[in-house]
């Protein structure tokens, strides 16, 4: 299977030019094109997963390298360069593939469903096919340049479906957004890359691993690239400061919202890192500056969640601080913490974005909590499946996110003098997660109904495609953290064994880690269920006295305005280069640009008019003066001899 590796990002590119060009032709049919285009790259990817577990064997026992490049394409290649398309396939790629396979294909086929009577629904299938493969590229790439492809490609991808419905400008002022800020992380990643190939002239995973490891770089350098290279991923990943286009991307249809939060997009950052982990073991400054702002991202995420009422919103909110979650663990050094917690993040998330969307189906378009209320009668499978996601997300055993999450407390709480500090503000984060996801659910499913009449009238379960999806991810929340059990449970953990040869010079130097007793782990591990249980508890009691028109006073009421950091972007960066760029239209622009312009044209014009003077008509005239110009060339030439 690693073989036809090149299979996998093709059938959604074959997907994407079918469905785009007979958009207008195939009608429903579309929708299945691309459905089945993704299920088919999640079955090669079942097959190449199946096999580096193999190869992962092998590589044990002859002690090689568990990691395999299938070139596809040289497009440079001369006497001292060579640059090609390849795809790099081993534990970590693999593992991505089939979060991203098997996630997309649930999402396209739910969205068969949920987006039938969209008169674009052949377009919205192509971009969701063109987004697939993009975030193939990006976690398949051998290089860097396979890897930036990939990442322009999701930027790309995620403007048009952000924007998909670009009648409401609110919508596409959205898109922008998101295509903008991400430039701005994009360049961080550019600038760190031509660092690498300056220094090594070559892009390769494998060949800069052994080059940086081999070769005495200096600190300086590697903290310089690691920290360009973050700049990125807070781009993509949706950390402070460019956090604000993630909540906004809730524009786009549900299952886009799902898509980049759950399956693609933001975990590009995450894999980046990951994938890079040989450049930032050797860059402690840039990892803790990593594990400062992912602290800070999942604190203040999670606050501007706690008091938000769109029900997209809170879980927009949740993601970019569980985002913030998997950077903590990055920044200690945790890489397979974050990897776990990406694929349980992944399963229960995209439940509640589709859970999130069956509500949303169901109340005829209407987001805003204040207006939902008692539909648990209603809609039982999907309040049974979102009350999983709840359950998951919240950190209580034995569901998935219970584990991961307990993991990356538990690698923070060991991370040198501040791990203490940082633990007990990580715990605060995970406190809030499990009261803000119990407040969504109850004031969504629990109490009264507080709509109108005609939505309560209109009440009902969604169609099978779109409660099966939520059924099969909702098995994924509870059973996923499986791959992930504690060693102090006398088990093994799967996904850091399967890892392990790729990320064994990383795990190998983890830095400033403390050993912790048996009895501290599982009072570390009781606490974080404790935390998780009381923010159920918060999230009840707020029910209990929740109020739809009560209005949010002092600081909840500045948490629900979001901090004002997009008023804040507003005032210090967007005016400002407004007002520049007015000052520079006006003076260089008008007064400089166009007026030399312009001052040429009508010097030209000018000069015309007066020599026009000259043509006046008169035959005696032009025989005078073309005496006179004999004359003077006659006189000219004796003067030059």
């Amino acid at each position: 299977m690693i073989n036809v590796a090149w299979l996998v990002p093709l059938f959604p590119l074959l997907g994407f030019l079918i469905t785009g060009l007979g958009r207008n032709k195939l009608g429903k049919l579309s929708g299945w094109i691309a459905s089945f285009a993704v299920l088919a790259s999640f079955i090669v990817s079942l097959g190449i997963f199946f096999e580096v577990q193999g190869i992962r064997t092998l590589g044990e026992e002859e002690g090689g390298s568990a990691s395999i490049v299938v070139p596809v394409y040289d497009y440079i290649l001369t006497g001292t360069m060579k640059a090609q398309i390849a795809f790099q396939i081993d534990a970590l790629s693999s593992i991505f593939l089939l979060v991203i396979t098997g996630i997309g294909f649930l999402i396209h086929l739910y969205s068969i469903s949920y987006m039938s009577h969209d008169e674009c629904f052949g377009k919205f299938f192509a971009f969701l096919n063109l987004f697939i493969f993009s975030m193939l590229l990006l976690v398949m790439g051998a290089n860097y340049v396979v890897m930036f492809i990939g990442w322009e490609g999701v930027g790309l991808c995620s403007y048009l479906l952000i924007g998909f419905w670009h009648k409401n400008i609110e919508y596409t002022k959205a898109a922008k957004k998101a295509f903008i800020m991400n430039r701005i992380g994009d360049l961080g990643f550019l600038m760190g890359i031509l660092l690498l190939f300056a220094k090594f002239d070559t892009l390769n995973f494998t060949d800069l691993e052994s080059a940086i490891s081999s070769a005495n770089v200096s600190a300086g350098y590697l903290t310089t690239v690691a920290i360009c290279f973050f700049i990125g991923a807070t781009g993509k990943s949706a950390q402070i400061p460019l956090f604000t286009w993630l909540p906004d991307a809730m524009a786009g249809p549900t299952p886009v919202s799902a898509l980049i939060h759950a399956a693609t997009m933001v975990t590009a950052g995450v894999y980046m890192i990951t994938r890079s982990h040989f450049i930032y073991t050797l860059a402690p400054v840039a990892q803790q500056i990593i594990l400062i702002i992912g602290l800070a991202t999942a604190l203040i995420a999670a606050t501007i969640a706690t008091q938000q009422n769109d029900i997209k919103k809170v879980l927009a909110y949740s993601t970019v601080s569980q985002l913030g979650f998997m950077f903590m663990a990055l920044g200690t050094g945790a890489y397979v913490a974050a990897v776990f917690h990406v694929v349980t993040h992944a399963f229960f998330k995209a439940l509640l974005f589709l859970g999130s969307g069956s509500v949303i189906h169901a109340m005829g378009g209407e987001q805003d909590i204040r207006k939902m209320g008692g539909l648990k009668p209603y809609m039982k499978i999907t309040y049974l499946t979102f009350l999983i996601g709840c359950i998951a997300i919240a950190g209580i055993p034995p569901l998935s996110g219970f584990f991961s999450k307990d993991e990356i407390l538990m690698s923070v709480f060991q991370y040198g003098n501040m791990g203490r500090v940082f633990w007990v503000l990580g715990m605060l984060a995970a406190l809030m997660t499990a009261y803000y996801m119990f407040r969504l659910l109850f004031v969504t499913f629990h109490g009264t109904f507080r709509g109108t009449e005609d939505q309560k009238h209109h009440l009902h379960e969604s169609p099978a495609l779109i409660t099966l999806p939520l059924v099969v991810l909702a098995l994924l929340s509870a059973f996923g953290g499986m791959i992930g059990l504690p060693k102090i449970l006398g088990t093994t953990h799967l996904l850091e064994h399967f890892l392990e040869p790729v990320l064994k010079s990383s795990l190998a130097a983890v830095p400033m880690k403390s050993e912790l007793s048996h009895s501290s782990e599982l009072l570390l591990m009781g606490l974080a269920v404790g935390i998780g249980i009381l923010g159920i508890v918060m999230g009840w009691m707020y029910f209990k006295k929740y109020n739809a028109n009560s209005e949010s006073k002092g600081i909840a009421r500045m948490a629900e305005n979001k901090w004002y950091v997009d008023e804040l972007y507003d005032f210090m960066v967007v005016k400002p280069l407004m007002a520049l760029s007015a000052m520079m239209e006006k003076i260089i622009e008008k007064c400089g640009i166009d007026a030399a312009v312009n001052g040429v044209g009508k010097l030209i014009e000018a000069g015309g008019n007066r020599f026009r003077l000259l043509q006046s008509g008169m035959v005696g005239f032009y025989l005078f003066m073309m005496v006179i110009g004999i004359i003077l060339l006659f006189a000219l030439q004796i003067w030059l001899h």
